[in-house]
């Protein structure tokens, strides 16, 4: 028997590798001499950086930057390069993401994307060619308009007086956009980014309204954030011309992907697809028996394009059998099935508080996958039996 790993992480408690390796303990738990291979994901989020650049063998670069809620944090970026071109690879969630959002601070109205802005200025600083941006695991909701004035754009109001954006709220008082300090050198770059496919910017399924909440925002902040987000679209429409409010992956991380259309000429992507073409996995799922995958909720956003949701979409070309470790199992989540998922299970056995949860996560993944693979036993066991059964029978 051989099984293949492949998780994402849980968001704020472990990382995808972290996940995996919990996952290969509970297999040894069950039987030390199963086959095992482990391939943790990342969908554009947390690690996403890191892991790239240690694919392509590339360095980690360090910087301090604007967090999104105005303090320094420590981040960084990757550089690596491939048939003579240099590509910086940068990942939101290490700059303005909502682990680095403190918990009473939580008000997407009130965040920015300004830090990342700086790494891309940064990244420009080391010459490179291409910068991949993944966007994931956000704590902002600015429309990447903080990102855009790192880079030289400038909001002004009514009376044409600057505005400065610390979040987005700020935008319900920005009147029109200059774009003519925006750095020089983005048009000579390639910007590709791994988001998600679905979100979009504006209307009653923009990303306010659908992530809003998870960020912290009451009902009434959700209805200012939305109309903000709005205006914002009719600007950048007015003075670039271009569209944002409905457009694929527009509304991904807040609207940083709306902003990465119009500010830096950015190609958006679905995640999955982009970084499948740094991670091969695709080989790699055809030789297993069982597949195991993870996801920190499992609900009715996890078949738009979230990883275990991709993954099972592969494994069903070859009819390979998946499961689905997840944190908890929220709204819609039996919508999971139909993407090809053939269970999930929750590592949650009883009620239990959050830091609890987030603490033990790494023995509950261990303990639920030896208890999945001791319910598949019973059951080839009991269909092993009726086979020699039928055997005898036939005799």
């Amino acid at each position: 028997m051989k099984i293949v790993i492949v998780p994402s992480g849980f968001k704020e408690c472990l990382g995808a590798e972290e996940v995996a390796q919990a996952i290969e303990r509970g297999v040894k738990r069950f039987d030390p001499s199963i086959c095992m291979e482990a391939i943790p994901m990342i969908d554009g989020g947390e690690g996403f950086a890191k892991t790239i650049t240690n694919i392509k063998k590339g360095t980690l670069i360090s910087k301090k930057v604007t967090g999104p809620v105005g303090n320094k944090v420590n981040s960084h970026f990757g550089i690596f390069e491939e048939k003579g071109k240099r590509t910086a690879v940068i990942e939101m969630a290490a700059v303005a993401g909502l682990k680095l959002v403190p918990r009473d601070q939580r008000n997407p109205l009130k965040t920015t994307t300004y830090g990342v802005g700086e790494l891309i200025l940064s990244a420009l600083d080391e010459g490179v060619d291409n910068i991949l941006i993944g966007c994931g695991d956000s704590g902002t909701s600015d429309g990447g308009a903080g990102m855009a004035q790192a880079m030289g754009v400038r909001f002004f109001d009514n009376q044409h007086r600057e505005v400065n954006i610390k979040g987005g709220v700020d935008l319900l008082n920005v009147s029109s956009i200059d774009t003519a300090l925006l750095d020089k050198r983005l048009s000579t770059v390639k910007i590709d980014v791994a988001c998600n496919w679905h979100n979009v910017l504006c209307g009653g399924k923009g990303v306010a309204r659908v992530f809003g909440p998870q960020k912290g925002a009451t009902p009434n902040q959700v209805e200012q954030l939305s109309a903000a987000l709005e205006q914002y679209a009719n600007l950048i429409y007015e003075t670039i011309g271009t569209d944002v409010r409905l457009l694929p992956g527009s509304g991904a991380s807040g609207g940083l992907g709306a902003g990465l259309i119009a500010f830096t000429n950015a190609i958006l992507h679905p995640r999955f697809d982009i970084i499948m073409n740094y991670i091969d996995i695709e080989e790699k799922i055809s030789t297993a028996d069982l597949v195991f995958t993870a996801e920190g909720s499992l609900d009715f956003q996890t078949p738009n394009g979230k990883i275990p949701s991709e993954v099972a979409r592969i494994a069903k070309k070859k009819n390979i059998p998946v499961v689905a470790i997840t944190g908890t199992i929220g709204k819609g989540a039996d919508l999971n099935y139909y993407t090809g998922i053939d269970a999930f299970c929750s590592i949650i056995q009883k009620p239990t508080s959050l830091e609890k949860a987030m603490k033990k996560a790494p023995e509950w993944i261990e303990e639920s996958t030896e208890s999945i693979l001791r319910q598949i036993s019973i059951g080839s066991a009991i269909a092993q039996r009726k086979l020699n059964n039928e055997s005898v029978y036939l005799k």
